[in-house]
């Protein structure tokens, strides 16, 4: 009786490893989009924030928010726009770039602070919420 020496693997062996690196893969590439989106969703906060500052400081300058403009240098993910811009009244948007995954992300703030957001489709009405889960 002659023995043969196994040499590689047979089909079975290499298909339950594909199988166990679909599953796995299939479990950790939604998490780390989930990471990727949130830490491109903080852009919108910081950027605001800012902008808001200098409204303020344009205000104190001017007495008038008409004619403020917030143009971030750092925008990659969110377009900023002012919207009902008076001279004592301003909001500030940013929405999210649909070709950059976050079409779903919106955050605004007036002159009086009161912020609101829409985080990957959550809504947040007092606050910028900072995760899916809507906490802010």
């Amino acid at each position: 009786m002659k023995h043969f020496l196994q040499q590689g693997f047979s089909l079975i062996e290499v298909m339950v490893v594909v199988a166990i690196i679909g599953l796995l893969a299939s479990i950790a590439v939604p998490g780390y989009q989930d990471y990727v989106r949130s830490g491109n969703a903080a852009e919108a906060p910081a950027n605001l924030a800012n902008c808001r500052v200098q409204a303020e400081q344009f205000y104190q300058d001017n007495f008038t928010y008409v004619g403020f403009a917030c143009n971030p240098t750092d925008a990659r993910f969110f377009d900023y726009t002012i919207d009902n811009q008076t001279a004592t009244s301003y909001t500030l948007i940013a929405t999210g770039r649909a070709a950059q995954n976050m079409g779903n992300f919106s955050f605004t703030v007036n002159q009086d602070n009161a912020k609101t957001s829409t985080y990957d489709g959550t809504t947040g009405a007092t606050c910028w919420l900072t995760s899916a889960s809507g906490s802010c």
